[in-house]
C-alpha cells in the first residue's frame, strides 16, 4: 500500500472513531432518535440526486435501512443518550463481528473455523469485562441497549451480503433515505412534537456542525474513501485498520470529553479487538454457493460511523 493510501486508510478510521465524540456532542443539543433522523435526511440530500439510480432491489435498500438506520442506530444514539460513553460505545459495537458470524451461520449456512470461534470468545470476554465495568460505575440498561445496537448491525451486515451490491456509496446513500421517516414518527411519538421543536429551534453552528460531520464526513467522505481503498487492494490489506475506530474514539473521547480510561475499559478493550481481529480475519469456511451462481463481490459493508473489523460484505456498513 502506498504511504497515501496508508494515510488515507488512518484518516478514515480516525473520522469514524472521532465520530463517537461528535455524537455525543450533538446529542446535547437533538433528541437521540431525531439527531439520527437528522443524520440520515442530511447524509441523503443532496448526494442521492448525484450517485444514480439504486443498483440492487428496492427490498435490500428498504431491509438495509430499517434494520441499520432505524434500529440499530435508533439504539445506539438512544443507549449514548442514556448515558453511555462515547468511548465504550466505539468499543463495544465492535462485538458485531460475533452477531454477523452467528446470524451468518444461522441463515447462510456459513460454519466459522475454530480459531474464529476462539476469537469470538475473546471478544466475548471483553464484552464481560466491559460490562462489568459499567455495571459498577454507569447504567447498565444504556450498555445493552448498544450491545443490542451492535446485534442489528449483525444482521443488517448479513442483508447487505445478500443484497451484494456493486456500488457501495451508491447503497449507502439510498439506503440513507429509507431511516428518514420512520426515525422522525418515532422522535415525535416518544421525545415529543415540543421537545423536537425545541431543539430545531435552538439550533446554533455546533448543533449544525455536528449533523454535517455524522452524515458528510463520516458517511459520504468516510464511506466513499473506505470503498475506494478496497476497489485498489485487497480487503485483507484494507481491513485491519479498522481496528483503529475504537482506539482513535476513545482517545477523543477521553481528550475531548474527558472520559475516563481506566485498567479495566483498557483490559476489555485489548480483548475485544483482539478478539475481533482474530475472529475477522482468520481464514474460514464458508457455506457453498448454488451452482450456476457467482460469489458476492468483495464490496465495502462499512458504515459511516462505526466500522466493523473486516473490509468483506457484512463486515459493517
Amino acid at each position: 500500500m502506498r504511504p497515501a493510501h496508508l494515510a488515507l486508510a488512518v484518516l478514515v478510521a480516525a473520522v469514524w472513531g472521532v465520530n463517537f465524540t461528535v455524537v455525543e456532542i450533538g446529542l446535547g443539543h437533538f433528541p437521540p432518535l431525531l439527531f439520527s433522523a437528522l443524520r440520515f435526511l442530511v447524509a441523503a440530500v443532496p448526494a442521492v440526486f448525484l450517485v444514480g439510480r439504486p443498483k440492487v432491489a428496492w427490498k435490500w435498500i428498504v431491509a438495509v435501512g430499517l434494520v441499520l438506520g432505524v434500529a440499530k442506530f435508533g439504539l445506539l444514539f438512544v443507549g449514548m443518550d442514556a448515558g453511555m460513553p462515547a468511548g465504550l460505545s466505539s468499543l463495544v459495537l465492535q462485538i458485531q463481528s460475533v452477531f454477523t458470524a452467528a446470524v451468518a451461520f444461522a441463515v447462510l449456512g456459513e460454519r466459522p473455523t475454530r480459531v474464529r470461534l476462539l476469537g469470538m470468545a475473546v471478544a466475548l470476554a471483553g464484552i464481560g469485562v466491559a460490562a462489568v465495568d459499567e455495571g459498577a460505575s454507569g447504567p447498565l440498561g444504556a450498555f445493552a441497549l448498544v450491545v443490542a445496537a451492535a446485534a442489528c448491525w449483525g444482521v443488517s451486515n448479513v442483508l447487505t451480503r445478500g443484497a451484494a451490491p456493486p456500488d457501495a456509496l451508491n447503497f449507502m446513500v439510498w439506503v440513507s433515505t429509507v431511516p428518514v421517516l420512520p426515525l422522525l414518527a418515532l422522535s415525535l411519538l416518544t421525545e415529543g412534537p415540543e421537545r423536537d421543536l425545541a431543539a430545531l429551534r435552538a439550533l446554533d453552528w455546533q448543533g449544525a456542525g455536528t449533523v454535517v460531520y455524522v452524515a458528510w464526513i463520516t458517511t459520504v467522505f468516510g464511506f466513499g474513501a473506505w470503498g475506494w481503498l478496497l476497489r485498489h487492494h485487497p480487503a485483507s490489506t484494507v481491513a485491519p485498520f479498522s481496528l483503529l475506530v475504537p482506539v482513535f474514539g476513545m482517545t477523543s473521547a477521553a481528550v475531548f470529553l474527558d472520559e475516563p480510561v481506566n485498567g479495566a475499559r483498557w483490559c476489555a478493550a485489548a480483548l475485544l479487538v483482539g478478539g475481533v481481529a482474530l475472529a475477522s480475519l482468520a481464514p474460514g469456511r464458508t457455506a457453498q454457493a448454488p451452482a450456476g451462481t457467482a460469489p458476492a463481490p468483495a464490496v465495502p459493508v462499512v458504515h459511516p460511523v462505526d466500522v466493523g473489523a473486516s473490509g468483506r460484505p457484512g463486515a459493517g456498513s
